[in-house]
C-alpha cells in the first residue's frame, strides 16, 4: 500500500498548492474554486492516510517491491461476466436517473425504480439461472 500513499499523498499536495495559487490569483475573492481544491487536498491527504494504515496494517506485498517477479503475486483476482447483460440496464437507469435530475423528478423516479430492479439482478446472476454456482 506505499505506493498508493504516495500517489495520494501527492495529490494532496498538489491540490493544495493549486488552491493557494488560485487563491492568491483571484485575491481570495472567488468563493468556489480555492475551497474546492482544499477540499480535494483533504481528500487526498485522508485516503493517504488511510492507505499508510492499511499498509502498516496488513504488511508488505509484492508489489511494494521495486524487483518484484509477476508469479509473487499470482492467484484469483475475481470473475468477470462477460456475457452479462444486467451492466448495460444498470448503466441505462443511471442515465435515466441522471436525465431525471434535469428533466424532472418523474423521470428520476422511474428511473431508480428499474436501476434497483437491474442492481438486484446483478448482485444475484450467479445465485440462479444458467451461471449459477
Amino acid at each position: 500500500m506505499k505506493v498508493e500513499a504516495i500517489v495520494f499523498l501527492v495529490v494532496g499536495i498538489f491540490a493544495t498548492v493549486m488552491g493557494l495559487i488560485y487563491g492568491i490569483v483571484t485575491d481570495w475573492q472567488e468563493l468556489v474554486g480555492a475551497p474546492a481544491l482544499f477540499l480535494s487536498g483533504g481528500l487526498g491527504f485522508m485516503v493517504a492516510f488511510y492507505f499508510w494504515l492499511t499498509g502498516k496494517r496488513i504488511g508488505y506485498r509484492p508489489d511494494d517491491n521495486p524487483e518484484g517477479e509477476i508469479r509473487e503475486f499470482e492467484g484469483e483476482y475475481g470473475s468477470f461476466s462477460p456475457y452479462s447483460w444486467w451492466p448495460l440496464w444498470l448503466a441505462l437507469t443511471a442515465s435515466l436517473m441522471f436525465m431525471g435530475l434535469a428533466v424532472g423528478w418523474w423521470m428520476f423516479a422511474i428511473g431508480a425504480f428499474f436501476g434497483l430492479f437491474a442492481l438486484v439482478g446483478w448482485t444475484f446472476e450467479y445465485f440462479k439461472g444458467a451461471h449459477a454456482n
